[in-house]
């Protein structure tokens, strides 16, 4: 009896893998309601008829997981690659879902990317389908804008090697027209299959898992570069604040030194009005004093004056009573020289 189709659903976690595979094969699957993961392990959907032969589609779980690391994903992938490898079960091919509504390819989808398509290796790429979905939440042209975006860009090494783009449209019909692109492909083996189970190599030493690697080292330099960014940032705001600091103490200082001197220059000038004061002060009292001293001059002068003039009126009285009396005396001596001639000389008046 020939096995079944096998078709394993990959992409991002949220990008819609659950609900695709659900609407093909009329599943019941958990899906997510948000972007945390309910695909931890790889599921196996009900098998289902398409065109008159059997399909069994592999739901597998994101390298963006949020509960499990990329490492614990691919080996969980890997595990089951290559069990189903081994027990000669090979995959038609593989699809690839990326959301349209996605403004933006980021660094998170091209790494998962990148890591699918090392998974894959470059030979399976022919075989593998790159859906995009969720065409709903965008008008028509800004979807077109990003698929052909996509198409020359970030997808176009998938393309280049064989890969096809289609569009879902959330329906049955849409689903089975992108895995009837699939169902008559020659089985591929992957190049994880191939490095597990014909060269014998660990997980850890695949392509992919050196992708992951790849990208962890990446990603712990771009975090090394962060913290000393960050730190350089701190070290800087902390010298900028201590610029500031600075710039503060020495304006404070500034304006300090500013206010005293004008403080000093306020003193100095109430000591030089002060001062000025003082010699006017002085200088009216020494005026005030030479005044009075020159009047007391004056005064004295004039009293010496007023004295000589008395005392030379006193001379002159002096000098005029004693002629008078010189005078008199000498009426006198005529009027007694006279009496004494009248008398005959004998009768003496005294």
């Amino acid at each position: 009896m020939d096995q079944p189709i096998r078709i394993a659903v990959m992409g991002a976690t949220g990008c819609g893998k659950t609900t695709f595979v659900n609407i093909a094969s009329r599943s019941n699957l958990q899906v997510g309601t948000s972007l945390q993961s309910c695909t931890p392990d790889v599921q196996l959907a009900n098998e289902f008829t398409l065109d008159g032969r059997r399909v069994v589609l592999i739901d597998t779980p994101g390298f963006d997981d949020t509960t499990k690391s990329d490492t614990d994903i691919l080996r969980n992938i890997a595990t089951f690659l290559a069990t189903s490898y081994k027990n000669g079960s090979r995959l038609a091919g593989l699809i690839y879902m990326h959301r349209i509504s996605d403004e933006r390819f980021t660094g998170i989808a091209g790494r998962n990317f990148k890591i699918f398509r090392d998974l894959c290796g470059e030979k399976s790429l022919k075989n593998v389908v790159l859906v995009t979905n969720m065409w709903g939440r965008v008008s028509v042209g800004v979807g077109e804008d990003r698929e052909r975006e996509l198409s020359s860009d970030f997808l176009k090494p998938a393309l280049d090697k064989g890969a096809q783009m289609v569009r879902h449209h959330n329906n049955e019909q849409s689903a089975h027209h992108i895995i009837r692109r699939i169902m008559n492909n020659h089985p591929v083996v992957l190049q994880i299959q191939h490095e597990l189970v014909d060269e014998r190599k660990d997980v850890v030493n695949t392509a992919a898992a050196k992708a992951i690697n790849a990208e962890l080292e990446e990603e712990k330099r771009r975090h090394e570069a962060e913290v000393k960014k960050a730190q350089e940032d701190i070290a800087r705001a902390l010298r900028e604040k201590e610029e500031q600091t600075r710039r503060r103490i020495e304006e404070e200082k500034t304006r300090r030194e500013e206010e005293l001197r004008k403080a000093r220059e306020e003193r100095e000038r109430i000591e030089l009005q002060r001062r000025q004061e003082v010699e006017r002060v002085e200088q009216e009292a020494r005026r005030f004093e030479e005044q009075a001293r020159a009047g007391r001059e004056r005064a004295e002068e004039e009293h010496r004056r007023q004295v000589a003039m008395l005392n030379e009126h006193l001379a002159a009285v002096a000098a005029a009573a004693e002629t008078a009396r010189q005078v008199m005396e000498q009426q006198i001596n005529h009027l007694h020289h006279q009496v004494q001639q009248h008398s005959g000389g004998s009768c003496m008046i005294m």
